[in-house]
């Protein structure tokens, strides 16, 4: 997040600091020149300020110096600066650019994100009615059925009791028929079917047939 200030207020420190050195040379230079000559001459006659052709150069080399100081502060440092300036302002429309950009990444993902919550939730939901639904389709199914499995056997049950009362009955007449035709034939007369019916009721009822 500090990227962007510092770009920006790096070449404004830039160009003054330039100056303040070039400055700096030029006034280190003049404080040569206002310095004796004697006490740079010893060990050092290139340095002697007396002999002309030494002062010529320095004062040569002091011209040359701040003329070049001149051209440059005047010149060459403000087309330094300005491309540094521009060079920062190109930098800091990157970031703000790059900033923009994770700023619509970050809501793109977090929208995504929304969205497959969504959707999940709507899917969990789908699956929960469609299995509520199956339940009450299967329970109401399984109803159905044990109704339908209990009234046939019901039905059945009454077929059977039917048949039964039929087969007992039917049993009962054989029984008192044979009886009859048994003692008829025993005794040579024909014995009361009253007491035949009441005997062969008595014995059916003692097998659990009556």
């Amino acid at each position: 997040m500090n990227v962007l200030p510092n770009a920006m207020s790096a070449p404004r420190r830039t160009v003054p600091s330039l100056r303040r050195a070039a400055l700096g040379c030029a006034l280190l230079a003049g404080s040569l020149l206002a310095m004796p000559g004697v006490a740079w001459a010893e060990g050092m006659p290139q340095l002697d300020f007396k002999t002309p052709l030494t002062l010529s150069q320095v004062v040569w080399g002091a011209g040359i110096f701040i003329v070049l100081y001149i051209v440059l502060s005047r010149v060459g440092l403000p087309k330094v600066g300005a491309v540094i300036e521009q060079r920062a302002v190109h930098i800091a429309a990157d970031l703000d650019a790059a900033r923009a950009q994770k700023a619509q990444a970050d809501a793109a993902v977090a929208e995504l994100t929304a969205t497959m919550q969504r959707s999940r939730a709507e899917a969990q939901g789908q699956i929960n009615h469609a299995v509520d639904q199956a339940k009450a389709a299967a329970a109401e199914q399984a109803a159905a059925l044990g109704a339908r499995l209990d009234t046939q056997l019901k039905a059945a049950e009454a077929r059977i009791n039917e048949a039964r009362t039929a087969a007992l009955g039917a049993l009962h007449r054989v029984a008192s028929d044979t009886a009859t035709t048994v003692i008829a034939r025993l005794t040579g007369a024909p014995p009361d079917p009253r007491r035949v019916d009441a005997a062969v009721a008595a014995a059916l009822t003692a097998r659990g047939q009556g």
